[in-house]
């Protein structure tokens, strides 16, 4: 179950992604840019969990 739930997760990133930037469109700038700084934050700690996993494996 966790490693399905690790693919899943992955996928959705383009769509949380494309609703940030559709919504970014409607809020000041300050917001928009926490909300892209949240998802880079998602995204490294994402990656140094699986290339510490694939080395580990």
């Amino acid at each position: 179950m966790r490693r399905e739930v690790s693919v899943i997760f992955p996928l959705l990133i383009p769509l949380l992604l494309e609703a940030v930037l559709g919504a970014s469109a409607h809020v000041p700038l300050p917001v928009a840019l926490v909300a892209a700084a949240a998802i880079g934050l998602y995204l490294l700690v994402f990656a140094v969990r699986e290339r510490g996993r694939t080395r580990t494996a």
